[in-house]
């Protein structure tokens, strides 16, 4: 299924914007309940104003809310990232530490935040369990957990190491194109005669393939 999914999906990769471990970390962090396109409308001007972690761990509280506000969420997702920019400096001489137990003890970085980065910015294999891989692995019958580290466990039980982050891109393209929470395409899904979840959606040919979206969408 993952080789199936590779070849629909070769170019799969992270959606969020960035040039640097620190800002692929900050908008995974504002990333958090919206769009990957959304936040990549707002990090330029985020990107540009707050090069540095001391930039974050000195912003003006109110400045940088109004600035993040369009990602929702933002008192909250203000407070990580100032805290953050903080804990940089003072414990990781402003530096985004390359070590999962290094970056899960950053204010407002989980597993899949963390992953995130040690994937796509260090070239550390790790799986990134978001609403999309967790219900992807579910429906595909790998595992029944729901919590996303037992999930992230019994996964990566399943592959080499080193298929980790391209398997999490995969996976989440092919939710967030294909295999939607509510109507799953599943007439239009390469994995189908593989996938123990077929029938859970729309498996018409052509009217799957109406349900497709992103780049995948006929014109």
């Amino acid at each position: 299924m993952y080789r199936m999914l590779h070849e629909r999906y070769p170019y799969a990769h992270c959606e969020l914007d960035f040039s640097s471990p620190l800002e692929l970390l900050v908008a995974t962090i504002l990333s958090a309940q919206t769009t990957d396109v959304g936040v990549n409308k707002v990090t330029p001007i985020v990107f540009a104003k707050y090069p540095t972690a001391a930039d974050y761990a000195n912003a003006d509280r109110a400045e940088l809310e109004s600035i993040v506000q369009p990602t929702g969420f933002y008192r909250a997702k203000t407070d990580s990232l100032i805290k953050l920019g903080i804990a940089l400096v003072e414990r990781f001489d402003g530096e985004v530490p390359p070590r999962l137990k290094d970056l899960v003890t950053l204010p407002g970085v989980g597993r899949k935040t963390a992953n995130v980065v040690l994937g796509n910015a260090f070239g550390v294999p790790g799986i990134t369990v978001d609403t999309h891989f967790g219900r992807l692995a579910r429906r595909f019958g790998w595992t029944e957990e729901e919590d996303p580290v037992k999930v992230e466990h019994a996964v990566g039980a399943l592959f080499p190491r080193k298929d980790w982050t391209m398997l999490s891109h995969v996976l989440i393209f092919h939710g967030r194109r294909t295999c939607h929470a509510k109507k799953p395409a599943c007439g239009a899904c390469p994995v189908a005669r593989l996938c123990p979840s077929y029938g859970a959606g729309e498996t018409d040919p052509d009217k799957a393939a109406k349900l497709l979206k992103y780049e995948l969408a006929p014109t």
